[in-house]
Order: structure tokens, then C-alpha cells, then sequence
């Protein structure tokens, strides 16, 4: 596998007469950690979810790459696995059952889910929690749960829109940790978080304010142009760089 880079290019999303996205470009390279940070409101899950495939662009393009040939939407939305703010779990189902519904969904063959999904419950420390219902689950737990089902297909491009809402500290820091640990393994991942810390666990970081793309680069690159020493004094600031 091969991870995807994307590019867009001039991308403007309109939303009724709101301007959600304002003449965006950007390049998320491959096979590394990326952060879209910005407050709420920001523009954040509308560029999620146009990455996603879920919405189209009012102007300009996105385009997906791998190995450095241009792919078509189709191949790139089938190597692509989206984990949006509220994942859809079923409350009813266990662990153990949705990781098998995911299975059948994905196509994935029973030699290569038996591995995929040890080394999940491994990494998640979830093994315990086989059986449990997804609606008996912690705030955090459940959050695991839902990445553990998008990581299965191994997709080379991750999409995580604000994966670490609503989760205790502790939960926070095992999410990131599981995000580098199959980040690792040649994926493309791009997270949106309004969480200012967060922003430094991230290779690359492009900051959005009001639809507008602010700065990308390195995180310590971004804060030495703004001159501040750390993120949330970039909006307090109002994006102003003097």
C-alpha cells in the first residue's frame, strides 16, 4: 500500500450564502501527520468532508495522487477512510460484532481480519471489551471503538474529523498514540482538531479562521511566522502575523 497525497487547488465551498471555504490551496503530503486546526466555525468538517467525497466543491479541485499518478475519485474514495466527529455505532452491537460487520463491509478476507483485528485490540487495550454493547461504552472507549472499525480496511488516507472531542485527557493522548502507531505504517492522515495543543503532534499543520487558510508548514515554522508560542494566541490575534 501506498499512501495518498492530495492537493486542492482554489477550493471554495458555499453554503447557502455562507462561504464555508474561501479559495483554499493546499498539498497534504504522504505518508505523514497532518493537522487542520482552527476554531469552531473555522471551515474544519466542511473540508473534512469534502476530502471525504461527501460534498463537492463550489470551485476549484481536489485531486488525489498515489505513488505519484493521479488516481480517479473512485479509487481514491475506496482507499480513503473517513472517522467523523460523532461515529455511527450501533449501540446494540459488541466490539467483536461490529469489528465483524466492518469485515463483511470492507471484504476483508478471515486470515487478514484475525491479524488486523489482535493487532487493533492490542493497540487500543480493548481486548477486555469484546463483548460489551457500543452504547455500554466510555466516552473514549467508544471513540476507539469507531477508529478500530475505519483502521480494519487499512485505507491510505485517513481522515479524522475533531477525533478527540468529548474524551477525557487520558483517552486524548491513547487516540494519538493509536494515530501514529498505524500512521506509521505508510498512511496519509489528516486530523481536525480546535484543540490548540494538539496542533504540535502534527508533522505539518494548516491553520484555518473563517474559511480562510491562514499559514501551513512545519507547527514550529507556522508559530515563529505568526511570532507566538502557541497557536491559540494566533487566533486571539486574529490571524494577524505583525
Amino acid at each position: 500500500m501506498q499512501a495518498t497525497q492530495v492537493k486542492i487547488t482554489n477550493l471554495t465551498k458555499m453554503m447557502g450564502s455562507n462561504t464555508a471555504l474561501k479559495n483554499v490551496n493546499a498539498v497534504f503530503e504522504p505518508a505523514c501527520v497532518h493537522g487542520v486546526i482552527g476554531p469552531n466555525g473555522a471551515g474544519k468538517t466542511t473540508l473534512m468532508r469534502l476530502l471525504a467525497g461527501l460534498l463537492k466543491p463550489t470551485e476549484g479541485k481536489i485531486e488525489y495522487y498515489c505513488g505519484g499518478v493521479l488516481a480517479d475519485s473512485k479509487s481514491a474514495k475506496s482507499a480513503t477512510g473517513y472517522f467523523p466527529q460523532e461515529p455511527s455505532l450501533y449501540p446494540d452491537l459488541s466490539c467483536d460484532e461490529h469489528l465483524e460487520f466492518f469485515r463483511a463491509l470492507y471484504g476483508v478476507n478471515a486470515e487478514d481480519f484475525k491479524q488486523r483485528r489482535e493487532a487493533l485490540y492490542s493497540a487500543t487495550a480493548m481486548g477486555a471489551f469484546r463483548a460489551r454493547p457500543a452504547g455500554k461504552l466510555s466516552g473514549g472507549m467508544y471513540k476507539k471503538l469507531g477508529l478500530m472499525c475505519v483502521l480494519l480496511n487499512r485505507p491510505s488516507l485517513l481522515l479524522l474529523d475533531e477525533p478527540t472531542v468529548g474524551v477525557d485527557p487520558l483517552s486524548r493522548r491513547q487516540l494519538w498514540d493509536l494515530i501514529y502507531k498505524f500512521a506509521a505504517d505508510n498512511m496519509t492522515v489528516i486530523v481536525s482538531t480546535s484543540y490548540m495543543d494538539e496542533a504540535e503532534r502534527c508533522f505539518k499543520v494548516h491553520v484555518l479562521e473563517e474559511g480562510n487558510l491562514l499559514a501551513c508548514g512545519a507547527p514550529a515554522q507556522v508559530m515563529a511566522e505568526f511570532k507566538v508560542d502557541n497557536f491559540a494566541d494566533i487566533f486571539l490575534r486574529g490571524g494577524d502575523k505583525k
